[in-house]
């Protein structure tokens, strides 16, 4: 099968097209490298022994990303390529408005051009909000509490909509928990520009030393020990769920909501000392306020995953740990300044 894949040269992204191009597909990654490198994309390369067609470019760009989508002529497209980040989504609102929902219809419009029907989207966990209950199912109310998720809730509902008025059109949008964990070789993994907005980095940042301790927000939570329970699921388990939905695309009309998920909570505190168990030594942390906006526990119902697409996540939290470390360790700055062909 021929693969479009926006923001490829990504976290999730890479970690999809190492599963993408050992299955034998065919991939065109198109990505603007702000918040990922072409080094990742070199490495890919190298783990699978597979090469790929490049466009750098941005999905802003309409011509750029209809002449791309054209030229390759894609059976389906992956659809990682947004802005990221929930708080810098608060301070820049208007960019994330035009990355994450502009983008997204101009790659509709670049597929209608080229006749492609099949996207798999990469969505997110935050278009829920508040709980009402828990777990969360996809049949919970939309209600996201900050610019970021409503940008995904918007491109959720560009995609239904553009679904609804395509003959023959398929779309799975993956709502992901929290994505952890590396590639178990250690050569790709999660480099976040500057301070990192998720737990998990930044706790491999302070255990390799580049920070001196992490903020837990809060441990006042009803919880097991006081600290926010989140789900967290091994980055190579949610690639593999993108490939199940590609599957599942090519059987399909329509959209579909799926959670991608553990179905299982792990707090702040638990997995703190899981890595700890992992790098050998403590790690310090310091306890602050809660923040504005955060829920004492998040974790997805996963049955409608299982039940259609067959997925289901394999690894664990020792597991994802250990991977992580392994990257962070092996790349204690990340892919730095490394050459494009490392």
């Amino acid at each position: 099968m021929k693969v479009f894949v926006t923001g490829g040269a990504g976290y999730i992204g890479s970690h999809t097209l190492v599963q993408l191009l050992t299955a034998g597909h065919e991939v065109c990654v198109f990505d603007n490298y702000c918040n990922s490198s072409p080094v990742a994309l070199a490495r890919v390369r190298q783990l699978t022994n597979r090469d790929m067609r490049v466009v750098e470019a941005d999905i802003c760009d309409a011509d750029a990303l209809t002449r791309g989508v054209t030229d390759f002529a894609p059976d389906a497209v992956i659809h990682f390529a947004g802005l990221k980040a929930v708080g810098e989504s608060n301070d820049i609102p208007l960019r994330y408005y035009q990355t994450n929902v502009s983008g997204t219809m101009n790659l509709l419009g670049a597929m209608d051009a080229a006749g492609c029907r099949r996207i798999v989207f990469s969505s997110s966990a935050t278009v829920y909000g508040e709980a009402h209950y828990l777990p969360f199912d996809e049949n919970h109310p939309i209600a996201p509490t900050n610019p970021y998720g409503r940008t995904k809730a918007m491109a959720e509902g560009v995609i239904a909509d553009w679904a609804r008025a395509t003959p023959d059109a398929s779309a799975v949008l993956l709502r992901y928990f929290n994505p952890v964990g590396a590639h178990e070789s250690g050569r790709i993994g999660e480099d976040p520009d500057g301070i990192p907005n998720n737990l998990m980095p930044f706790i491999a940042q302070v255990a390799i030393g580049r920070r001196e301790k992490l903020a837990i927000f809060g441990d006042d939570y009803d919880t097991r020990d006081g600290t926010g329970e989140r789900d967290y699921i091994h980055v190579v388990d949610l690639a593999d769920a993108h490939l199940a939905a590609l599957g599942y695309s090519g059987a399909a009309q329509g959209c579909e909501a799926i959670n991608i998920g553990t179905g299982t909570g792990i707090t702040v505190r638990e997995l703190v000392a899981a890595y700890e168990r992992t790098c050998g030594h403590p790690i310090p942390v310091e306890i602050g306020p809660r923040r504005p906006g955060d829920v004492a526990s998040s974790y997805a119902a996963t049955k409608k995953a299982t039940n259609s697409l067959g997925w289901c996540a394999k690894f664990g939290i020792e597991d994802m740990c250990a991977s992580s470390w392994r990257w962070q360790s092996g790349n204690p700055d990340g892919f730095g300044d490394a050459p494009h062909s490392s």
